[in-house]
């Protein structure tokens, strides 16, 4: 057995942490993980997930908390760790209910309200009688609804995280994005009286931009099925792709997440929902950049690289 090994710790913060130990002996084959728990335990924390450890050569966060601490090259040839308090956190899988629950509540929120919200300049409102939501507004009413609560489900039975928690301060940052714009601007200007959506009948492009929404759909759920089943229950492993879409892009999930709601789009004509896409697009851009980045690195000859990665032609 190996013997184990003595680690100066470092605070990465002008606030170190209380009963911080100058130095910590953990097991030769102790995870990331537990040497956070060691940690937490030296200085009286009350949950390890507040720890951060660092890297002090490179100054990266240890991501991966299955990984062996004696197999972090930075670590072990400094034989330092830098330590620091993350503050409060909360689940990753909390987060994200949180964040989809906001735009089924003001999808919600909205057509009840309609009577109140829109008896002012510019809106022509008599009453929900005489001014009522028309079938293409219902549609799409179900369409967000339909597309979140599934997101909702996924959450809860279909992802696995690789990390534990996050700082509880990202809620807010990370819920804002959803709740303000696919939540209160796309409903407020979808559900108004004269909106693009305030249409009796649906046409052609209506009909194309629904057949495109329900199959991006459903092959966006099959492609989070399949990346689901790349990842044991609890651990951090990565997975090579090899699904619908994956042979075009790094991230077949995120091409149909787009091309789901062009659909919407067309259906809509509502410029809050381009909004929200476009941003939503540059959010993905950078995470399946840094997707194809890690599959390269951790497979190198194994994976097929993508000269695309999540748009073909484009992105």
């Amino acid at each position: 057995m190996a013997p184990p090994i003595t680690l100066t710790l470092t605070s990465r913060s002008k606030k170190p942490i209380k009963k911080l130990p100058a130095t910590i002996e953990v097991p030769h084959d102790a995870s990331v993980e537990e040497v956070k728990i060691l940690i937490a335990r030296e200085t009286g924390c009350d949950d390890f997930n507040r720890i951060g450890l660092f890297d002090p050569t490179t100054n990266k966060t240890l991501k991966n908390r299955r990984a062996l601490i004696s197999e972090e090259a930075g670590v072990l040839s400094k034989k330092q760790l830098l330590v620091k308090d993350l503050g409060p956190q909360v689940a990753w899988r909390t987060v994200f209910v949180i964040e989809y629950f906001g735009p089924i509540f003001f999808h919600v929120l909205i057509p009840l309200v309609r009577p109140y919200l829109y008896r002012f300049w510019p809106y022509v409102y008599k009453s929900e009688a005489e001014t009522p939501m028309t079938q293409v507004q219902w549609l799409l009413f179900a369409l967000f609804n339909i597309h979140f609560l599934k997101r909702e489900w996924e959450t809860l039975f279909v992802h696995k995280f690789s990390a534990n928690t996050m700082p509880v301060s990202n809620i807010v940052r990370n819920s804002a994005f959803y709740w303000l714009m696919a939540g209160l601007l796309s409903a407020w200007h979808i559900y108004a009286p004269g909106s693009p959506a305030d249409r009796t009948e649906l046409g052609p492009l209506d009909y194309a931009g629904l057949a495109i929404f329900v199959v991006c759909e459903v092959c966006n759920w099959l492609v989070h099925q399949h990346l689901s089943s790349l990842r044991k229950p609890g651990g951090t492993e990565k997975g090579i792709p090899n699904c619908i879409g994956s042979s075009l892009v790094t991230c077949p999930n995120y091409m149909f997440e787009v091309l789901a709601w062009v659909g919407v789009i067309m259906i809509s004509r509502s410029f809050a929902v381009v909004i929200f896409i476009v941003n939503g697009i540059v959010y993905m851009r950078s995470w399946s950049k840094g997707k194809e980045k890690a599959l390269r690195a951790e497979f190198g000859d194994r994976y097929k690289k993508k000269q695309y990665t999540m748009i073909p032609g484009l992105i």
